[in-house]
């Protein structure tokens, strides 16, 4: 029997297997969580297997990213960053990942945890769909645009509302596999296993 995956993948083996084995399963920690926005973000205008190609060296590019030491990156840190040729050199981009790290640092100082704070726009549990088609998938949410807005107000940015579902869907927090998808119970089930 064919095995049928959701239509946005290619045939690129690491596609795939970013696919099969990470998209759409539940992320519960906080760095972790904080890593995938920032790249999310770093994907604004391109496609995402740009982005995933590049993932490597941008967790070498920023400390792999530990927001306490991105934090304290200055002007000539961006200047370096912006000739490595293995991130996208993009100043707006580069300098997002520091405000996030300092929004992150800055919402968490009183041992707020950053992870609860975003599950928190789905109810603390992934939303289930059931999506028979690509056409069926919104680019944005109204969770996606609470969460882009409470983003902002912390001092994150490239955090739109299609930046953050598209965040929520790869982190888990929504299930967006179509039902046919080979991926799509694998899903259902780690949400299962981990429902708090």
């Amino acid at each position: 029997m064919e095995e049928i995956r959701c239509g946005w993948v290619s045939d690129d083996p690491l596609y795939r297997e970013y696919h099969d084995k990470v998209w759409g399963r539940p992320v519960y920690d906080p760095k972790e969580l904080f890593a995938k926005l920032c790249l999310d973000g770093q994907q604004a205008g391109l496609s995402w297997i740009t982005i995933l190609k590049k993932q490597q060296n941008y967790e070498q590019a920023f400390a792999n990213f530990e927001p306490e030491i991105i934090a304290t990156f200055d002007e000539a840190k961006v200047e370096e960053l912006m000739l490595n040729p293995g991130i996208v050199r993009n100043r707006l981009k580069v300098n997002s990942i520091i405000k996030n790290a300092k929004g992150y640092l800055a919402y968490t100082a009183d041992g707020k945890d950053f992870s609860a704070f975003l599950w928190s726009f789905v109810g603390g549990k992934p939303i289930v769909n059931q999506i028979r088609a690509m056409s069926q998938v919104p680019a944005q949410t109204p969770e996606s645009e609470a969460m882009s807005k409470a983003l902002k107000k912390l001092g994150f940015n490239f955090v739109g509302p299609t930046i953050c579902y598209a965040f929520m869907q790869a982190v888990g927090m929504v299930n967006d596999h179509l039902v046919e998808c080979i991926a799509y119970q694998a899903c259902v089930d780690s949400c299962a296993e981990h429902s708090h």
